[in-house]
């Protein structure tokens, strides 16, 4: 019988806490190491819906991309939106990691997973940073695309491969493009890295006004998919990885999870 600590050795393995930002909360944040665990589901956050998906399926371990209690909560009353959260997964015996940013950034984690769908090669981090003494690890990817394509194509294709109902772009539509950086999620910090590596366009999930303003001035363009498009596909490729590490478990990608943006 496999426990939740079998699955926290193996995350710990694929995706390194030592990976993660050093402002992150990753880990086992909820729940008891020694509680039997074969039945799991992978998610983006912790919402209301996901809660309800994992305590009617008896759900025994979420692995949740965004952490939960990550401005460290005073209370989890059901007065507060985190006692909502957590209480029924607490009375349901249901434990619940974190990778984030150690996932984001691992190999084979959300980042390489973008630029393996957007055919990227030559692929190496945007940023290292200095105790990388490897070179190989880091934050962000860059790399190269095998054919060069026009702005408006790329934003295309990046649409297409993160199943976005739209993006968003920055920069002349018909620009070519070939050298990409990339960052999953609401990674805006890294563009002063794209600039500098003179990426031909930054992919992020969502970024702020004076970011887009940056990018103009510097000449680089931005394409912007959403942050949940950016890392949805990236949980549903960690259930899969987690199925093959754990074959007579059963694993899946929330299937309550929506992005919580429409378009019209």
């Amino acid at each position: 019988m496999q426990t939740v600590a079998d699955w926290v050795h193996h995350l710990d393995e694929f995706a390194p806490q030592s990976l993660a930002a050093s402002w992150d909360n990753v880990g086992l944040l909820l729940g008891e190491r020694s509680s039997p665990c074969e039945r799991v589901m992978t998610c983006l956050t912790i919402t209301p819906e996901v809660v309800a998906e994992a305590v009617a399926e008896s759900v025994q371990l979420i692995v949740a991309h965004h952490p939960i209690l990550f401005k460290g909560a005073k209370s989890l009353a059901d007065t507060t939106t985190e006692g909502r959260l957590l209480l029924p997964l607490l009375r349901a015996g249901t434990a619940v990691y974190s990778p984030h940013t150690a996932f984001d950034n691992c190999p084979g984690g959300i980042n390489d997973g973008l630029a393996a769908r957007f055919g990227l090669s030559n692929v190496r981090p945007l940023r290292v940073t200095p105790s990388e003494s490897n070179g190989t690890d880091g934050e962000g990817r860059l790399g190269e695309l095998e054919t060069p394509l026009s702005l408006k194509e790329f934003a295309a294709l990046v649409k297409c491969q993160c199943q976005a109902a739209a993006v968003q772009f920055v920069g002349d539509s018909a620009k070519t493009v070939r050298i990409v950086a990339l960052a999953c999620g609401s990674a805006g910090v890294y563009l002063p890295d794209a600039i500098r590596a003179n990426a031909d366009v930054f992919v992020t999930g969502e970024a702020r006004f004076h970011d887009f303003l940056a990018a103009e001035a510097a000449g680089i363009s931005m394409v912007l998919p959403g942050h949940y498009p950016s890392e949805r596909p990236g949980v549903e490729e960690l259930a899969a990885r987690l199925q093959s590490a754990f074959p007579t478990a059963r694993v899946w990608a929330s299937r309550a999870e929506r992005d919580p943006l429409s378009t019209v």
